[in-house]
């Protein structure tokens, strides 16, 4: 007779099926460990955020003194070079009161040179404005692209190469400029699957969008930049033509007290 090899038990296997109940059932919600793990993940996301404001204003702010150290720059030049006419032409203007004392014409002439001084100074102010504000809003234009998502992959790029005052107030020109930084890189729009999908697809399809906002802020940059030069410097040359003119009344009212005394002796030794 062979054993019996029959097991006399019957096995326990325990079910792995879910039932309806547990599906619908968390069995993390009430677990401390992903509770922790959630604050925790909560916590550093915050953290993160408040560290990328932070670095935007640091951004935003360097950007503003930079923008303000060329427009400054450029107002500068200009006051050296108005400064240097101004020179001439007030050396010229003492030449004539100068030799006033003998040429009533100094008021006609002197007020004429003045006058002429003022149409050029006032010119070369609204040019220096016109160029103060180009170059404010390329700097506001390269400024917005480089705090905006869509761009992020272009953030480091020189783009003050790119972008000039032919094209940072239009939507069309900042679209081929940055066709052209993307080009400069070895990529070609549409460049799927490349670092610099995001940015082609940003420009191709959502161009309004994206550089509408973008163009918008040069053009009132750069109506502000003009505006606030040409109010200082105009100013300044209101100013100075009023010190010539005076300049040139002061030289006439000497002029006519030299005749009156010269005909009261005349008069006197007349009379005598």
């Amino acid at each position: 007779n062979k054993p019996s090899i029959t097991p006399h038990h019957t096995p326990i296997t325990a079910s792995r099926v879910l039932s309806e109940c547990d599906i619908d059932t968390s069995i993390y919600g009430n677990d401390p460990e992903m509770k922790s793990v959630k604050e925790n993940f909560d916590r550093q996301t915050s953290e993160r955020f408040e560290e990328y404001d932070e670095r935007m204003k640091d951004k935003r702010q360097k950007r503003k003194e930079e923008r303000d150290k060329n427009i400054q720059g450029i107002i500068e030049k200009d006051k050296m070079d108005k400064s240097l006419a101004e020179k001439v032409e007030k050396g010229c203007l003492r030449c004539g009161c100068g030799l006033g004392g003998v040429a009533a014409s100094v008021g006609i002439f002197g007020s004429l040179g003045t006058y002429g001084w003022k149409v050029a100074a006032t010119a070369t102010v609204y040019e220096t404005a016109k160029k103060a504000g180009i170059q404010a809003g390329i700097d506001a234009v390269i400024g917005k692209i480089k705090t905006t998502e869509a761009f992020t992959n272009i953030w480091k790029i020189e783009l003050s190469k790119f972008i000039n005052e032919s094209n940072y107030n239009s939507i069309s020109g900042l679209v081929k400029a940055i066709e052209d930084v993307v080009t400069t890189n070895g990529k070609t729009c549409p460049a799927y699957g490349t670092s610099m999908n995001r940015v082609c697809n940003a420009i191709s399809t959502h161009s309004n969008y994206w550089l509408g906002q973008v163009a918008e802020s040069g053009k009132q940059a750069a109506a502000a930049a003009t505006e606030s030069v040409k109010t200082t410097e105009l100013g300044e040359v209101t100013v100075a033509s009023t010190h010539l003119y005076s300049a040139i009344g002061y030289s006439v009212t000497a002029i006519l007290i030299i005749v009156l005394v010269m005909v009261i002796i005349y008069l006197i030794l007349r009379y005598r």
